[in-house]
């Protein structure tokens, strides 16, 4: 492969389903570019959620500087408004020493919010949250429903959080969650979003291994020390994929045999939802990882080696 280089400044958007090989290919651009990643990750965000979330290693973060990882700890809520913070912050110092950005992930409302802008929101008002949190779904629902119908027919209505958070919305700002989201600038984005893709059947074989070795890795350990450091009490992290089927497990509800089955299928289930997610997206380029080698991959993505400006 000849010598690969990028302007200076520049940066690439790479985005795809969980397990699809983003981190690996991610990585290996930053070496040939001389790269520094920010992570698109509304999990990996947290401090101590490490094996469930697939963070980077010890070693690939020495080589490669690594952002937005660990950085708040589990008692903290985090969003997407804090992640456009963040992301500002970082930016500056990564151009500054000429390398260039390499978002990488999975959380495509943070990608979108980065790359097309986004109306601030209201932060959350936790008096309003816990009067929410204990408000049945159904009830939250039907607000949605009255208030916001185009919210409420697309909504994961599996996903408490989306809806509480929905529901906030509408009543701390005077738009709702659909206004907000049709006013992003669809015209002029920052740059174009790389989606990575595999076929069904691979990313599935992936999703198992993965889930296989992060249970071998020790998941099950970790969310246990976690729970004696307050994840029960962060509502969003305690939902996170693995950890929400650990904590089941440990109370008794599942077997681990059942518990490892469970997490290999929601996490097929999520896969797919974020497929669904960035098929709807503009400005997108796809690119089917199944059976390419790593330089083909990397060909695709940088030859022409032409990064969008963040």
């Amino acid at each position: 492969m000849p010598e690969l280089e990028a302007t200076p400044g520049g940066a690439i958007y790479l985005a795809g389903p969980t397990a699809v090989g983003k981190s690996r290919l991610a990585l290996e651009i930053a070496r040939q570019l001389g790269g520094e990643m920010i992570s698109v990750d509304s999990m990996q965000v947290y401090q101590g959620l490490d094996i469930g979330t697939a963070k980077a290693s010890a070693s690939d973060q020495d080589e490669v500087p690594h952002h937005l990882i660990d950085i708040v700890p589990l008692d903290h809520p985090f969003d997407v408004q804090q992640f456009l913070t963040r992301t500002a912050d970082v930016i500056p110092g990564i151009k500054r020493r000429q390398h260039v950005p390499i978002f990488c992930g999975g959380t495509g409302l943070y990608f979108k919010a980065f790359l097309e802008g986004l109306d601030p929101l209201p932060p959350p008002d936790p008096a309003l949250r816990k009067t929410l949190e204990n408000t049945p779904t159904k009830a939250l629902l039907e607000e949605l429903r009255e208030n916001d119908p185009r919210r409420y027919q697309s909504i994961d209505r599996q996903n408490p959080r989306r809806i509480i958070r929905a529901v906030e919305i509408l009543r701390l700002s005077s738009q709702s969650p659909s206004d907000q989201r049709t006013s992003w600038s669809r015209e002029n984005p920052r740059g174009r979003l790389i989606v990575l893709s595999r076929q069904p059947d691979e990313l599935r074989h992936r999703i198992h291994d993965r889930v296989d070795q992060m249970m071998g890795e020790g998941l099950i350990e970790e969310t246990q020390n976690l729970l004696t450091r307050g994840l029960r009490e962060n509502p969003i992290a305690c939902q996170a994929l693995g950890y929400r089927q650990v904590i089941e497990y440990l109370e008794g509800q599942y077997s681990k045999e059942d518990t490892i089955q469970r997490i290999k299928t929601k996490t097929w289930q999520f896969a797919r939802r974020q497929l669904t997610w960035f098929r709807k997206q503009p400005h997108t380029k796809w690119i089917d990882l199944s059976g390419t080698s790593l330089r083909q991959q990397l060909a695709a993505i940088l030859q022409p080696s032409i990064p969008s400006s963040p």
